[in-house]
């Protein structure tokens, strides 16, 4: 799992966006995997717009009244999902949305002021200057997900320059800068893996091969492991590897695949779906999700997502008709000896749930989320082999006689 998380952080992956070259190429990488894991392999294809890009690295410079610095893209300086497209460096005096003239001004919006509201003050100026948070590392977040482009040119700028720019815009300070983003659209590619279903003298009867559960030979389960293959990409100068998010699931749901082909109870069906652009609106997991629905399919969905640094106890999210896989799942919690809480997991187990099936999202933590900072080095091994236990473990037992299983966790229906 470990060499796994590592191949699909490597150079060549480029931080696998949806429709970029270094997405194809994780993907290619593993179709093959799959192969030669000896699952039938499909590709189902479809398209993805609007995805943002950031093109170039952004100029950006400040004066404040006596020295000239330039923000570093990335820690002190990041183009805003609602930026609108601006490739020229404008240059303008530093002023605060709502006081005084806009005009021809890089307004710096203060901590409260909405985006709508910000818009309202801000007729005839360059662009807007939001406060955000960096991470631990001291990286601005990568999203592709969120508002539509607006009127303006946007940056966001870490809450320390954000103050700091405050102060000089009342000692007339300017700012010089840019916005080159663009929105794209793409094609996109869910990768699927197979088995052949067993039969009952394929696989084990003792029950004492789980936690206390009679294996059962229920012929129309089908066990669906997910995660998703995407990241959110490089920036111009900035490599951001996606190794936890979402390597390290990957990773997961193929060695539990590895383990589970071939010796899951008897009759019982096993499937993986790799999906792609979740990191864009979980639309992956959309369009597979309808396709199951409209076929009238029922698995079982364990979705991973993020299983790089475990902190105490796993979360997990139930949706749908979960109850008997929720039970499964806390007792394989038990079984394995992995705390688990309920907790929020927004990944690609909403849309399945969402579709009417039964879904279970499971994360295990991940550091240097959406940043240059989200390495395979931080990707702890005892982690992946916890949640690999614990994938292995659920799906045996959604596999057995529900009847037989009592939850702990969650859904009170």
């Amino acid at each position: 799992m470990a060499a796994t998380v590592a191949t699909l952080a490597s150079g060549p992956f480029t931080g696998r966006r949806v429709g970029s070259a270094g997405g194809a190429a994780g993907r290619a990488w593993l179709a093959q995997h799959l192969a030669d894991l000896g699952a039938t392999v499909t590709l189902e294809p479809f398209q993805v717009r609007f995805v943002p890009e950031v093109y170039t690295v952004p100029t950006v410079l400040w004066h404040d009244g006596s020295t000239t610095r330039r923000l570093a893209f990335g820690r002190d300086v990041a183009v805003h999902l609602a930026s609108a497209d601006q490739p020229l460096v404008q240059r303008g005096d530093l002023a605060v949305a709502g006081a005084g003239d806009p005009a021809g001004r890089w307004l710096l919006v203060p901590a409260g002021m909405t985006l709508f509201d910000a818009y309202g003050h801000a007729h005839g100026a360059l662009g807007l200057l939001f406060g955000r948070g960096v991470d631990a590392d001291g990286w601005h977040y990568t999203m592709l997900a969120g508002p539509n482009p607006g009127p303006l040119p946007i940056l966001t700028l870490d809450t320390a320059t954000h103050t700091t720019l405050l102060a000089a815009a009342q000692t007339g300070g300017w700012l010089a800068g840019n916005t080159p983003i663009r929105r794209l659209d793409v094609p996109a590619t869910n990768l699927h893996g197979t088995w052949p279903t067993t039969t009952p003298t394929d696989s084990p009867t003792d029950s004492s091969a789980v936690a206390d559960g009679d294996v059962g030979t229920d012929a129309g389960t089908e066990v669906l492991l997910t995660a998703h293959y995407d990241g959110v990409g490089d920036h111009p100068g900035l490599r951001q590897p996606a190794a936890a998010d979402n390597g390290s699931g990957v990773a997961v749901v193929l060695e539990a695949a590895r383990v589970l082909a071939g010796h899951l109870p008897g009759g019982t069906r096993l499937s993986i779906a790799l999906l792609d652009a979740e990191e864009a609106g979980a639309l992956g997991s959309a369009h597979h999700a309808a396709q199951l629905r409209a076929t009238g399919a029922t698995p079982l969905v364990i979705n991973v997502d993020g299983a790089g640094n475990l902190h105490q106890a796993a979360a997990v999210e139930a949706g749908g008709p979960a109850h008997a896989l929720l039970a499964a799942l806390d007792q394989a919690g038990r079984h394995t000896g992995l705390p688990l809480v309920a907790g929020p997991v927004a990944s690609d187990n909403r849309r399945y749930a969402a579709a009417g099936l039964a879904a279970v999202g499971i994360g295990a933590g991940m550091a240097g989320y959406h940043s240059p900072a989200d390495t395979a080095d931080r990707v702890e091994t005892a982690t992946l082999t916890a949640v690999a236990k614990l994938v292995v473990a659920t799906s045996w037992l959604a596999s057995t006689d529900p009847a037989t299983l009592q939850s702990l966790i969650g859904d009170k229906r």
